[in-house]
């Protein structure tokens, strides 16, 4: 019993330290900003365009993530296990890369300069200093949260239940769809905000990709450089609202799922 209670007594010391570690910076930055202070910075015109352009952005390239991450995951969970763990291994690449060099490697990709990005000026579509380009870095960034929280949400689903369903006559679309997603929506709708506040953040790859329109991330550094930490901290309270709407979200949608 006293062992017990010591072993459970540390972990709770653990996960206490962990939260504290984390939300510290946080709770300093909100004591040191006014709401007003926050109010009068999102009213100029280039913060206001900045929000603008991160929400449109980030809300593309989560979509996209969505749209392919989620059937990924799915084809996935339901691989061999060397198949899956090569194909999570480099879905991961990504997420190791420094932002730099992300955004470096896509405009080895799509840059003006190079053969596809050549091809896709030549009709118009252009990645470099535009709202796709933004869009492309985070999704370059993030995209892979939602496929692999998808294939361990759905990688944890008792498989009785889709093979009743089969068994019953069900094709593989409506099993997908009416089964598996169902019972793992609320994990993967985890991922589904993870890789949004992912993207939302993303500075490094959108600065190099596209500096203008300047998203929400690279506004804050200009402000940094031009007006000190004070405005900045302003901006970076802006982030601390827009997880916290997120997360409740998030939130919400579980609790009418479950």
């Amino acid at each position: 019993m006293g062992m017990g209670f010591w072993k459970f007594s540390l972990f709770h010391v653990a996960a206490a330290a962990l939260v504290l570690m984390m939300l510290g910076p946080v709770v300093a930055m909100l004591a040191a900003v006014r709401p007003a202070d926050v109010v009068a910075a999102f009213a100029q015109p280039q913060a206001r365009d900045a929000l603008v352009v991160s929400l449109i952005a980030s809300s593309i390239a989560v979509a996209v993530a969505t749209i392919l991450g989620v059937p990924a995951g799915y084809a996935l969970a339901h691989s061999g296990g060397a198949v899956r763990a090569t194909a999570l291994a480099l879905l991961a690449l990504p997420l190791a890369f420094p932002p730099v060099a992300s955004g470096i490697m896509l405009l080895q990709t799509v840059g003006t300069h190079t053969p596809l990005g050549s091809a896709l000026a030549a009709h118009g579509i252009t990645f470099v200093d535009s709202l796709p380009g933004v869009a492309l870095a985070e999704f370059f960034v993030a995209g892979s949260f939602v496929a692999i929280v998808a294939t361990a949400a759905f990688a944890t689903l008792d498989p009785i239940y889709e093979e009743s369903a089969r068994t019953l006559g069900a094709g593989a679309l409506r099993v997908f769809f009416r089964i598996a997603l169902p019972l793992a929506g609320p994990n993967v709708l985890a991922g589904v905000v993870l890789a949004w506040m992912r993207a939302i953040g993303e500075y490094g790859a959108t600065s190099i990709v596209a500096y203008h329109p300047t998203a929400l991330p690279v506004q804050l550094y200009v402000t940094l450089s031009a007006q000190g930490v004070g405005a900045a901290l302003a901006l970076s309270y802006g982030f601390v609202v827009l997880a916290a709407i997120a997360i409740a979200l998030q939130w919400a949608l579980r609790r009418r799922v479950v």
